[in-house]
Parts: C-alpha cells; sequence; structure tokens
C-alpha cells in the first residue's frame, strides 16, 4: 500500500484507500443506496453481506500482491467515492481493468472523468502497462458520459457479462492503450484534443442489449 500515490487536479484528488475510512464509506453508501443500487455487484449465488472493512482489507491484500490499486476519491477533501483498479496483469498483457462509484452529490462536478484519467496516467507511466478497460452497463449514461469524454475506444458488447442489482447483465467495454495518449489521458482531455467519437457506441450494438438473452 506504501506504493500507491496521493494524486490530484484541481479539486480533486485520489489517494490509497485506508481501514479508517470504512465508517465515512459505510455512510456514503447508506446514503447513497438509491443512487448506487441498480449499479452495485451482487452474489449469483445468494444474498452477500457487505461488510467494509472487510471490504477494505481485501483490497489492501489484493494491492500488497500486486493485482490491485485501490484509490478512495475525494473533492475538497470531503470523501466522494471509491476507484479500484483491478484485475493487474502484467508481461506480455499489461492490462487492467477500472471500476469506480461516486455519491449523487458530486455528480456533474466532474470528479469521476478526473480520478479516472489520473488513476489510468498511473497505470500507463508509473505502473508501467499497456492497456485500461472499462466495462459499463447500457443503462448507466453517467458512467457512458465518462469515457466519452476522456476517449476511451468502444471495444464492444459483453452479453451477461456481470452479475449487477441481482441478475446478469450485459456491458458495453471500452479500451485504451499507452499509445494512444503520449501526454497523458488527463492532458489530453483538458486540452480538449480526446477524440469525440471514440466511445461511440453502434446502434446494433444498442439495439442488441435492448434485447435479453
Amino acid at each position: 500500500m506504501s506504493g500507491i500515490p496521493t494524486l490530484r487536479e484541481g479539486r480533486t484528488t485520489i489517494r490509497p484507500i485506508r481501514l479508517r475510512d470504512a465508517r465515512t464509506l459505510e455512510r456514503e453508501l447508506a446514503e447513497n443506496r438509491g443512487w448506487l443500487r441498480k449499479w452495485e455487484a451482487t452474489n449469483p449465488h445468494g444474498p452477500m453481506n457487505f461488510d467494509v472493512r472487510a471490504s477494505i482489507r481485501s483490497l489492501q491484500q489484493n494491492a500488497r500482491a500486486g493485482l490491485g490499486i485501490p484509490f478512495v476519491i475525494e473533492y475538497d477533501g470531503e470523501l466522494a467515492g471509491q476507484l479500484n483498479v483491478s484485475s493487474i496483469a502484467y508481461g506480455s498483457l499489461s492490462s487492467a481493468t477500472i471500476g469506480y462509484w461516486v455519491s449523487e452529490r458530486f455528480a456533474g462536478k466532474g470528479v469521476t472523468p478526473t480520478a479516472v484519467a489520473l488513476a489510468t496516467d498511473h497505470c500507463f507511466f508509473g505502473v508501467g502497462l499497456h492497456r485500461m478497460e472499462i466495462c459499463i452497463r447500457p443503462e448507466n449514461g453517467p458512467s457512458l458520459r465518462v469515457v466519452e469524454k476522456l476517449g476511451f475506444r468502444y471495444e464492444g458488447l459483453r452479453r451477461r457479462y456481470i452479475h449487477i442489482n441481482g441478475d446478469w447483465r450485459d456491458h458495453f467495454c471500452f479500451g485504451l492503450t499507452v499509445e494512444e495518449v503520449p501526454a497523458g489521458v488527463l492532458g489530453r482531455w483538458l486540452s480538449g484534443r480526446a477524440p469525440a467519437d471514440a466511445a461511440t457506441v453502434p446502434a446494433a450494438d444498442r439495439a442488441k442489449a435492448a434485447r435479453p438473452l
């Protein structure tokens, strides 16, 4: 965990998650239950008791094993959400996946794209990874706007990909490689050079996602 940096841009900061964040995270998750529940991963084999402290310990264990990088997102010093880099692979694959959530009262402030850009740049230029992936439910408009802003490329529809809110859900998947952002994801976005149409989902895939298997 000591190798995870604290990164800032403007009013947004991402920093390593700590056990002492548990109480604040519990409060945020409870207060934002209606906002977050429809996007939460669930257990396909039965109820899942969510223990925030146990979750933090698990994230920290994965970080020590080099398999993940767990961040807390802050806005003006206030805890605003979480961002987790997971499924880190090295060697010939050199890739990872990003997942995140932000409390409703921080939506629309640029917090999430800033946090995603900071984390992706760290993975590319600090960790030495080659590719980052973000998978998003077709109904999740705010998250889709994040990849649109940052210029992640649309890569395809994955049917019934992750168990979310009680069922297997389709996801649109987006990717980015380090060669595409030599000046960094954050720099490209802030300078207005992120391609406006990279994350465009073809109409055929939107139609497929609207039809359950």
